[in-house]
């Protein structure tokens, strides 16, 4: 077996020659699934999330005086009596406190968009950011597996005509890579 700088025992590092495909086009191709609009999607829920937190908090210090509590439930009835004028009362006010809940729902949303759109430029920073830093531990993540996959078959080929010596040869270097196995990035979950 030969020592090279791109040959050590027998496997080829370079993905020329012996233990490659002879037709490339049936290889699969794996490509780098991180997007640039995929963070930024992530982030704008992510915060259009927090703003949800942030117009509740806002919407319970309101809240802190029975004034609001009553004016509100009083703006609920006022729709519901002018979009329900001959219905019974029960459901004038089951109508009546929907809509108060609809105004809940509505202040809450306004101010979870309003947050959203004041952390923006924050978001299209990150974005920036978490794309080339993920894309790039992907990109190394893929390229290991590529090559972890190519030596693989290059071993299990070299096994089929091998001798004794050489089995046991290739079995040190199999435990070996099982030991140095590709390490899977911190952000993607399993």
């Amino acid at each position: 077996m030969s020592l090279s700088v791109n040959k050590i025992s027998g496997v080829n590092f370079t993905g020329t020659g012996s233990g490659t495909p002879k037709n490339k086009s049936k290889q699969a191709v794996s490509t780098n699934p991180i997007s640039k609009g995929g963070e930024r999607a992530q982030l704008v829920l992510g915060t259009f999330l927090a703003g949800i937190g942030f117009g509740g908090r806002m919407l319970a210090e309101l809240l802190d005086g029975d004034f609001a509590v009553e004016h509100l439930f009083n703006a609920g009835k006022k729709v519901a009596n002018k979009n329900f004028k001959k219905a019974s009362a029960n459901k004038r006010f089951i109508a009546g406190l929907g809509a108060s809940i609809g105004l809940v729902g509505l202040f809450v949303a306004g101010m979870a968009v309003l947050y959203t759109m004041f952390k923006a430029p924050k978001i299209a920073y990150d974005t920036k950011i978490n794309t080339f830093t993920k894309s790039k531990d992907m990109d190394v993540y893929i390229k290991g597996n590529e090559i972890e996959k190519d030596l693989y078959t290059q071993m299990n080929d070299k096994a089929k005509t091998a001798t004794d010596d050489e089995k046991a040869k290739l079995k040190e270097q199999y435990l070996t890579m099982q030991v140095a196995k590709n390490r899977v990035p911190d952000f993607v979950q399993l």
